[in-house]
């Protein structure tokens, strides 16, 4: 059995992006929200991610900007430390280490070099006691620094970061506890509690929910489990203080904010409505609805010009300050439990599960980005607890991704169930899915499976469902037999099976489609869909079957059954016997699409175990214990865009595909092998700066010629010109390119570094004579040439010419070049004036 050494489990896009108040930048183009383990920093224009500042350990509990430099931001993590970021360019400044987990975050302009953080009381071991504490962050130059300078500031706080909030520019710091409001002023150290009775006289609850303070007066706002938001004033003597009561929320305020000004309170909840409260003119208000899910979170930016809410279905929505929505950021959405299994489409390649109430998401894992949302139920969602609507329970996609089928179904309490069956058509012109068949009340009861045939050819033709009722349908793509110009082809029921009155609870195809095996409680059935004739069946020990897959490849003669009983069975279709049984709590089986290999998920003590192996080996390909806390439900596996070359024998199961599963928290982890990880780091190393000139204008013009200067070098005879030298270690160059722009020298400075590396420059002035006389000598023998070439031309020596004067030529004096190039110079002097004074 092979251990997991070099596979690692990894979080894989889908975290939560609501889980804590995002934050805006200053100019408001940078949107800053946790998720998980790291921070993204989205564009508010474009809603594409920027940046991930990942380092942290566990989960980030916070993000905040800097109240002295709104370019950096201060992140706090479960992790017990807080970290400076430098979002813009997603560069880590420095990580303080508190030791301690850390719940909520803040800071305020009036205190500079102190932060507040909300951790667990030292003296509590359960750490369902919470204090504020003022961590003083010590000035030092190293990256890692030991932060443990921390005084207490109030004491039983709640762990909830909207239940606590700066006033008055820092002046005081409120904290709300279920029925209490405590106010904590810094100046004269001193605190004063206020509080309200459990119940008002109409029945409403009073508990605080989240609470706001005015920017510039002295007011806070606090929000009710009965919907009023309450404005708290005079709370300087504690028995003065008044408050005036607004309410338009039908539910719990989840969510307060006052503008950068103070002219305006927004208020959000259940409703998913943003309202919008003229200060001091409470009658006047505007409304903002139908942003999505329930709002839990509100965020200004500084300047006021956008507004952000963050919404229960992991929605983060970009509001303009004219009440207009301009952007929508969406996560993975996940809600208490998911209906559906987790699917793959076959043409997106997206992962396909339950998204918002009543439709289907199709989320991109390698971009970690919604793609789109498909409106199974078509009907407007009614946001109150208790009322019944349809939800979308199944679904399924055919082997081209050509087809969709889902399952609708709605219980009310005096009522039968109701059920739908829709079939979904791609179409090519739209690129999405289309509603082509709906079959109301396909089964009298629940339906339990849902699957289409293994067709590659994308000719899909059929669909089998099973269900409570204790039979099987397959339904059939046919023709109508009225056709007309604009109706197209339309699912009906071609055939009913049954059991012995059994139960059916799953169902399957073979790898080329030629079987169908359907399970009966303890029984399981196969059938071969061309005449719907029952070919065999398969008994096994006590205990209902949960799970049935058949083999892939070279394993497709195996059946696979995990039951109740916590065994796991396995059938040769061959033989018609059982090839092997063991015992193993298994709550999840699936198959690799694109390799012989089998993941089970086997819950035992508590934890969820991973058996990776071949059907027809009794050896596991790879294990894995102690996956994560629960039983795991939802697993598939995705093919990847570029087969992997692994020689490990512990790896070589994800060469394929990638396997996703989601953890009982609703976590999408994954796996990753050591050589994914080398090969994303290397990536990542190739995005630092390196030494040579970037591919900007300057080097269109300047690099490209000096790349060919040095793989053509000039002959000696050329003028030879160097830059002025750079320094030989490029580490200084590297870690001035990648410092952040706030620590950088003046622009002067650098300006006039950057021009003085562009001139150039010779050795020293001799060498520049040299060259000169270099030149002239070889532009006069150039000249020489030409003109011994014209004189040949011209002049012709006679055929018959003495010896004597032939004799006399050859012993004339050679010239020197010196003599030459003066002798040339005469020659091109004008001499027409001596002509004139001869003819005189």
């Amino acid at each position: 059995m092979v251990e997991h050494g070099d596979v690692r489990v990894v979080h894989k896009g889908g975290s939560k992006i609501n889980f804590r108040e995002p934050a805006l930048s200053i100019d408001s183009r940078f949107l800053l929200c946790t998720s998980g383990d790291c921070v993204k920093v989205f564009s508010t224009s474009t809603e594409e991610c920027l940046h991930e500042l990942q380092g942290h350990t566990d989960l980030v509990t916070g993000v905040l900007l800097r109240p002295s430099n709104h370019l950096q931001a201060y992140s706090c993590s479960l992790d017990g430390t807080v970290r400076l970021w430098d979002f813009t360019d997603g560069i880590l400044i420095r990580t303080y280490v508190i030791g301690y987990p850390i719940y909520g975050i803040y800071a305020s302009a009036k205190h500079e070099g102190v932060i507040f953080i909300i951790t667990p009381m030292h003296t509590d071991t359960n750490s369902e006691l919470f204090q504020l504490v003022a961590l003083h962050l010590p000035q030092s130059g190293e990256q890692l620094v030991e932060a443990r300078e921390l005084s207490a500031v109030l004491s039983n706080v709640s762990s909830n970061p909207a239940a606590t909030a700066f006033g008055r520019e820092g002046q005081y710091i409120v904290s709300a506890k279920p029925l209490q409001l405590e106010v904590y002023f810094f100046k004269k150290q001193k605190s004063y509690s206020f509080y309200l009775k459990k119940d008002n006289q109409k029945g409403g609850k009073n508990t605080f929910t989240c609470i706001t303070c005015h920017p510039t007066e002295d007011c806070i706002a606090s929000g009710h489990e009965d919907g009023k938001i309450r404005l708290w004033r005079n709370f300087n003597h504690k028995k003065e203080y008044t408050y005036s009561t607004l309410h338009w929320h039908h539910s719990a305020v989840s969510s307060l904010r006052f503008t950068p000004e103070g002219t305006n309170l927004l208020s959000g909840g259940v409703e998913s409505v943003l309202v919008q409260w003229r200060y001091n003119q409470e009658s006047q208000r505007d409304f903002l609805p139908r942003l999505g899910g329930a709002i839990t979170h509100i965020s200004v930016s500084p300047d006021g010009a956008l507004f952000c809410t963050s919404h229960s279905d992991n929605k983060i929505t970009i509001i303009q300050s004219c009440v207009k929505v301009s952007a929508v950021i969406q996560g993975l959405v996940k809600g208490d439990s998911i209906r559906t299994d987790l699917m793959i489409d076959p043409r997106s390649k997206a992962l396909v599960l339950n998204g918002k109430p009543g439709h289907l998401q199709f989320y991109s894992l390698q971009r970690d980005k919604l793609l789109f949302n498909l409106d199974i139920v078509q009907q407007e969602y009614i946001h109150e607890s208790g009322l019944q609507q349809f939800e979308v329970v199944k679904a399924a996609f055919d082997a081209g991704g050509s087809w969709l089928a889902t399952i609708e179904e709605r219980k009310q309490k005096d009522a039968e169930l109701e059920l739908n069956l829709k079939l979904w058509a791609f179409d090519d012109q739209t690129q999405g899915f289309v509603l082509n068949t709906t079959i109301s009340a396909p089964h009298e009861a629940q339906i339990t499976a849902l699957c289409f045939p293994h067709v590659s050819d994308g000719q899909t033709t059929m669909l089998v469902s099973t269900s409570r009722d204790g039979h099987f349908k397959a339904w059939q793509l046919a023709a109508p037999a009225h056709t007309e110009a604009d109706e197209g082809p339309s699912w009906s029921c071609d055939f009913v099976g049954a059991y012995h009155s059994l139960v059916p609870e799953c169902c399957c195809f073979s790898a080329d489609s030629s079987l169908l095996a359907v399970s009966f409680q303890e029984v399981v059935t196969v059938w071969t869909p061309a005449s719907w004739e029952l070919l065999t069946t398969l008994s096994q020990p006590p205990g209902t079957i949960r799970d049935l897959c058949f083999g892939r490849l070279s394993c497709s003669k195996y059946l696979l059954a995990a039951t109740t009983s916590k065994l796991l069975c396995c059938w040769n279709l061959l033989t018609c016997s059982l090839e092997w049984i063991t015992s193993m709590d298994t709550s999840l089986l699936r198959a690799d699409p694109l390799s012989e290999n089998m993941a089970a998920f086997c819950f035992e003590a508590g934890s969820t175990d991973l058996f990776v192996f071949k059907p027809s080996e009794p050896r596991p390909l790879f294990s894995h214990k102690a996956l994560c806390s629960g039983r795991v439900t939802h697993a598939v596996f995705a093919p990847r865009e570029a087969m992997l070359e692994s020689c490990d024998e512990s790896s070589q199961w994800l060469n394929s595909s990638h396997l996703f599963f989601l953890s009982p928290s609703m976590d999408l982890l994954t796996f990753i092998t050591k050589a994914e990880e080398d090969r994303l780091m290397a990536s990542n190393k190739q995005l630092v700066v390196s030494d040579d000139v970037a591919m900007t204008p300057f080097h269109l013009l300047l690099g490209k010629h000096q790349k060919q200067q040095q793989e053509n070098p000039q002959p000696e005879s050329r003028l030879s010109v160097e830059p002025i030298p750079q320094p030989s270690s490029s580490s200084g160059i590297n870690e001035l390119l990648q410092m952040p722009a706030h620590v950088l020298p003046s622009a002067s400075f650098l300006c006039s570094m950057f021009v003085q590396s562009l001139l150039i420059s010779v050795k020293d002035p001799s060498a520049s004579e040299q060259n000169k006389e270099k030149e002239e000598e070889m532009e006069s023998e150039k000249e020489e040439e030409d003109s011994d070439g014209e004189m040949e031309s011209r002049i012709s020596r006679p055929e018959h010419m003495p010896s004597g004067g032939q004799d006399s030529v050859c012993a004339a004096p050679t010239l020197t070049k010196e003599e030459a190039r003066k002798l040339r110079r005469l020659k091109k002097l004008d001499h027409s004036w001596m002509k004139g004074l001869l003819d005189k």
